[in-house]
């Protein structure tokens, strides 16, 4: 057992982040503004990629008032939009890039599609990173052992999270829980894929997933009434069991993410009994996610939805 897993792993360990650039998408709330946050305070320079640009300013003040004089900018970046995605990897202005934080992901209370009319949390939380992910490469690359982490959820174990390839963006019937929880599977998929894909084409750059646990978030808004209350963080103290705060969850992100004893691949996420509240272990990915034939046929479909095309065979 390595010494980080026995001891329990703190942000603290992985020591001062200056020089760095990091790149988290979804950083306006939650656990994105956590992980953004940490980063900031470890020295490193962060980009807030957020759909609403002033909740991103309203993040980025939050975040230099615990990290006074951080070097801390926020972009617009719709991940449910192609063409969002391009023109913000366009515009950054960095030649490098040391890690990228695919964060952002929504869950639906019904059906509905995004700017290219794909289903909103396949569309969201698999192709918009998947895409973003591709457009980002060459800049990963130019860092010295850059990261690629992935946010997955524990939803990716149930029942309900089967890719169905002849129905992947829910048109025969849409139930949220499912839905949501095959694109989680799809992303965890996703991020094994990619880091095999990365390792066969000789590359530094890593991919690592982690899922935060039973996290009170804005994620929930648009689901019904009980689950609001359920995950409300005026409830924090009566729901402790099975919910855990923001800054929490991040904790799993922040180990994928500088863990210098982490490999390409490794998942984290709370351990023990309960898988929804707790410090991050490493821990198995879900078993559908490994089948490489299921990942090579999924980042197939990725590539044509999305004209976005990186490490081929």
């Amino acid at each position: 057992m390595a010494q980080s897993e026995a001891r329990g792993w703190t942000p603290a360990q992985a020591g001062d982040q200056s020089g760095r650039v990091a790149v988290v998408t979804g950083a306006n709330g939650g656990i994105g503004l956590e992980t953004a946050r940490a980063l900031a305070v470890a020295g490193a320079t962060v980009v807030l990629a957020c759909r609403n640009i002033e909740k991103g300013a309203a993040a980025r003040a939050a975040i230099t008032k615990s990290a006074p004089g951080a070097e801390v900018r926020v972009e617009q970046l719709d991940l449910a939009d192609l063409a969002s995605i391009a023109a913000f990897a366009g515009r950054l202005p960095h030649p490098a890039i040391d890690l990228l934080i695919n964060n952002a992901g929504v869950m639906a209370a019904e059906r509905g599609s995004t700017a290219d009319g794909f289903e909103i949390d396949f569309g969201t939380n698999l192709l918009g990173p998947f895409a973003l992910t591709g457009q980002l490469l060459e800049r990963l690359a130019a860092a010295p052992a850059a990261r690629i982490v992935t946010v997955g959820s524990h939803t990716d174990r149930t029942p309900s999270a089967r890719l169905d390839f002849d129905d992947l963006q829910s048109e025969r019937g849409f139930r949220t829980a499912t839905a949501y929880a095959r694109s989680k599977l799809a992303v965890t998929t996703f991020m094994v894929e990619l880091d095999r894909r990365l390792t066969a084409a000789g590359s530094t750059t890593r991919a690592l997933g982690a899922h935060p646990g039973g996290v009170r978030t804005g994620i929930l808004n648009q689901q019904n009434r009980l689950l609001r209350i359920a995950f409300d963080e005026r409830l924090a103290r009566l729901t402790s069991w099975f919910s855990q705060s923001p800054a929490d969850g991040a904790r799993a992100v922040l180990r994928a993410a500088l863990d210098p004893e982490a490999q390409g691949g490794d998942y984290f996420g709370p351990g023990g009994w309960n898988p929804l509240v707790g410090p991050p272990v490493r821990m198995p990915v879900a078993r559908p996610a490994q089948d490489p034939v299921l990942g090579a046929r999924l980042w197939g479909v990725a590539e044509d939805l999305t004209g976005v095309r990186y490490l081929d065979d």
